[in-house]
């Protein structure tokens, strides 16, 4: 006759307990937030950057970088292609991709109907 060996099964399987891995710290959470939420310069388009040049449209960098914050801003509350209203010109801009799509000036401005567009800034 054959031998057999029975071996006990326990009910339940044995874990391994491992260490627990430290949580990390908030002040981690906040810096990683703040890197992620970043304010980014906005980018021109090719056909906003020609309007620019041919309507003698002049922005200052504090301009553009009031104009950024905004958008930035309208981007968090969902707000994809807002028309930005500023003194010397009005921009339409596509939120989502961070581009300037076009630009004219102000006087022009008032003859146009603007359409595809989900929110002003007016500054």
């Amino acid at each position: 006759m054959d031998k057999f060996a029975i071996h006990r099964v326990p009910l339940q399987p044995l874990i391994r307990q491992s260490q627990p891995t430290p949580i990390k710290s908030q002040q981690s959470f906040l810096t990683h937030l703040q890197e992620a939420t970043k304010q980014q310069e906005l980018k021109v388009s090719k056909h906003a950057n020609e309007r620019i040049v041919e309507r003698n449209i002049a922005i200052s960098e504090q301009e553009w970088q009031v104009v950024s914050e905004k958008v930035f801003e309208a981007r968090q509350k969902g707000v994809n292609q807002p028309l930005v209203l500023m003194d010397q010109a009005a921009l339409i801009v596509s939120a989502k991709n961070a581009t300037v799509i076009t630009a004219m000036d102000r006087t022009e401005a008032k003859q146009q109907l603007f359409t595809n567009i989900d929110g002003t800034i007016v500054l």
